[in-house]
């Protein structure tokens, strides 16, 4: 008689709790080094709920972690006044505004006026002509690591938890022999973190609703700083099938993953927030998937304030 044992789950579910709690470490040390608690200010001055409930959630995780939280409810109308004086208050280390306000151009502008020095979410200026320029330190030096957008960053880190990026390789080239898609083209998390992957020597195809476009440093990576190409009549179709990372992030059914195209093995992380419409992975994306990751909002937060620490070291550096 021959016995016989049932094989573990083929796919691995890993939640953003587990990935958080190794960065709130690293943070914590540096915490320690500091002389006080960096104060971080938040405008709320919109009525979204998302937006609540990203404001609630960093209330919560500055309080645990020996961070200083201020969210300041303000009308939109005045939010341009209030971004300037925090800007000019010494006792603030660290801005965030939650978006949208007037979901217009309006919202670059007021990303655009928040000081360079206290911006968290890395949107200003400096920060988005460095990470798309891959550009990486904000001194000759290199003692001063430039600031890069939260929820971009997160999906960086959660990659390094799962090992993705190869430590083997160079610094800038880890992500080499990755084929990554990604689905959403936002100018918020979907096209920083096709630049970021790629830059970081991933093939990365963006996929929007009007198409798909590859990121890339070319063969070898022989460039210096990512370069993009049209998919012309490309479709998600022809990107899943070669592709051993998936990054989807559209509150949309129209964009549910057809599981079949999946390749066999691959590595799966959702980071839309929206819980109506679902997901864009349905359940059965563990039957394909080895690596499941089916939210990262608890990283966000804790790279929010992986960006204040480091600005505040930042600025003991220059001081």
């Amino acid at each position: 008689m021959t016995s016989t044992s049932q094989s573990p789950p083929a796919c691995k579910v890993v939640l953003a709790s587990s990935i958080a709690k190794g960065l709130l470490e690293e943070i914590n040390e540096g915490l320690r080094a500091l002389p006080k608690p960096p104060l971080l200010v938040g405008f709320l001055a919109n009525n979204d709920p998302a937006a609540r409930m990203y404001a609630d959630w960093t209330a919560k995780t500055c309080k645990e972690n020996g961070f200083l939280f201020d969210l300041r409810e303000v009308d939109r109308e005045e939010v341009e006044t209030y971004i300037l004086t925090a800007n000019g208050d010494p006792h603030v280390d660290g801005i965030i505004v939650y978006y949208p306000i007037f979901g217009t151009r309006q919202d670059q502008y007021l990303q655009q006026i928040t000081d360079c020095a206290k911006d968290v979410e890395g949107l200003s200026h400096r920060y988005l002509f460095n990470m798309y320029q891959n550009i990486r330190f904000l001194d000759a030096q290199k003692s001063q690591k430039s600031i890069l957008p939260c929820t971009p960053l997160a999906i960086i880190k959660i990659l390094e938890y799962l090992q993705i990026y190869n430590t083997i390789l160079p610094y800038g080239n880890r992500l080499f022999g990755h084929s990554i898609t990604i689905i959403n083209r936002s100018e918020v998390v979907g096209r920083p973190l096709a630049a970021l992957l790629a830059n970081d020597g991933a093939s990365v195809y963006s996929v929007d609703i009007t198409g798909v476009q590859q990121f890339s440093r070319g063969p070898s990576l022989r460039h210096p700083r990512h370069e993009v190409i049209e998919k012309e009549q490309w479709t998600l179709s022809d990107c899943l099938p070669t592709s051993d990372v998936v990054i989807s992030g559209v509150p949309s059914s129209d964009y549910k993953i057809d599981t079949s195209l999946l390749r066999e093995g691959a590595v799966c992380i959702n980071f839309s927030s929206e819980k109506d419409p679902p997901q864009n992975f349905g359940p059965e994306v563990k039957e394909k998937a080895s690596i499941y990751v089916p939210a990262i909002g608890k990283v966000t937060i804790v790279v929010l304030l992986r960006n204040l620490l480091r600005i505040v070291q930042n600025r003991h550096i220059n001081e």
